[in-house]
């Protein structure tokens, strides 16, 4: 190999290093300083769930933009005390409706192991019945506490997240975005996966919540609600919401098999169709990102920011692309995320040479 390109390789081989070590110490950051970043860029990203709101008042009904912004941020808020009301609600009547639950699920338990060893994977049985029990008081302690001490994080959270919101939205209402510059970019790239995560999300919940309903599930709204939300965690989230009227529906003494038949599979044919046809479709044209990069970012953000990290995951991972696009060095990356194999082969060795020079001789002229 000749001396240019020993020296070539070698800054490619410095540049990689140098990469690799600035985003492990970024990720570092990021963990560490979770507490302050979950509620901020939470805020911020309802506060862009609210732009098309705030654009609406002021562009049809002709309202001020700074009373738009109170008026907003107000229904806002309410919006939240109502979830807040109604999951208190639901708690309630899932705690008045746990013991027949518990009568259905054990019987279903007595009915499996007639097929099935359950007894062996250490399901444990009444002493005194010798029946299988899945969901006996003592599991049921640890988990009414962590449910409590999971809400009451939720509770401190929202709070954070609602003071971050009036402090967006009231600097929002001074400033303007130079059109062209990296944060305007972001804003409208982001805006624009939010509206059609929003409209998406709300169609299949809507869609979902009436089959429900209509074949006389109970919680209906509740599980309308959670799968609006999970639509928003890329891949998971619609397995999730599929699944989870599933004990619901199964343990129901009210309802016909036709009916859980129907209660399964009509939800399903709408997440699948809703998600992997038409999301899918609308998402690749406009966020250019690779499904795979949008897998490892939930990975990533999953992993150190928990389940709010898994619902930020998609828009922090278009900002890093549009990020890394603005810079030479980290272009290539920007074309990795986007599925561009050949555009990220030819751009990398350009980019080395960007983040470090060639060493200049100290007798050239």
């Amino acid at each position: 190999m000749t001396e240019q390109g020993q020296a070539g390789s070698s800054r490619e081989t410095e540049a990689a290093c140098l990469l690799i070590l600035a985003l492990t110490a970024l990720g570092a950051a990021m963990y560490f300083l979770k507490p302050v970043l979950i509620p901020l860029l939470l805020a911020v990203f309802f506060t862009l769930c609210l732009a098309p709101i705030i654009d609406l008042q002021v562009c049809y009904l002709r309202i001020n933009r700074k009373l738009a912004l109170v008026t907003t941020g107000l229904a806002g808020v309410i919006v939240l005390i109502l979830l807040g009301l109604m999951l208190a609600s639901v708690l309630e009547r899932v705690t008045a409706d746990f013991a027949a639950y518990q009568q259905q699920l054990n019987q279903l338990a007595e009915r499996v192991s007639q097929v099935l060893p359950l007894k062996r994977l250490g399901i444990k049985t009444d002493p005194e019945t010798g029946r299988l029990e899945l969901l006996s008081d003592e599991l049921m302690g640890p988990l009414v506490a962590s449910a409590l001490g999971q809400l009451r994080s939720v509770i401190s959270n929202g709070v954070m997240v609602v003071i971050f919101m009036m402090f967006i939205l009231a600097g929002h209402a001074r400033t303007s975005l130079r059109p062209g510059s990296v944060i305007a970019e972001i804003e409208r790239q982001v805006k624009r996966y939010i509206n059609l995560t929003v409209f998406l999300s709300a169609t299949t919940a809507v869609l979902i919540t009436i089959t429900l309903a209509a074949l006389g599930v109970k919680y209906a709204l509740v599980f309308g609600l959670l799968i609006f939300f999970l639509n928003f965690i890329p891949e998971i989230g619609s397995v999730i919401a599929t699944l989870l009227p599933m004990p619901v529906v199964l343990l129901s003494t009210e309802m016909s098999p036709t009916a859980k038949v129907l209660a399964l599979v009509i939800p399903t044919a709408i997440e699948f169709v809703m998600g992997k046809l038409v999301q899918a479709k609308l998402l690749a044209n406009s966020l250019t990102l690779h499904p795979v990069a949008v897998l490892a970012g939930l990975i990533f953000f999953g992993m150190i920011w928990d389940i709010p990290g898994a619902f930020l995951a998609t828009p922090m991972m278009v900002v890093i692309r549009i990020v890394f696009e603005k810079t030479s060095a980290t272009r290539p990356l920007a074309r990795l995320l986007a599925g561009d194999l050949n555009g990220f082969a030819s751009k990398s060795a350009a980019a080395a040479h960007a983040v470090i020079p060639p060493k200049r001789s100290s007798f050239s002229a």
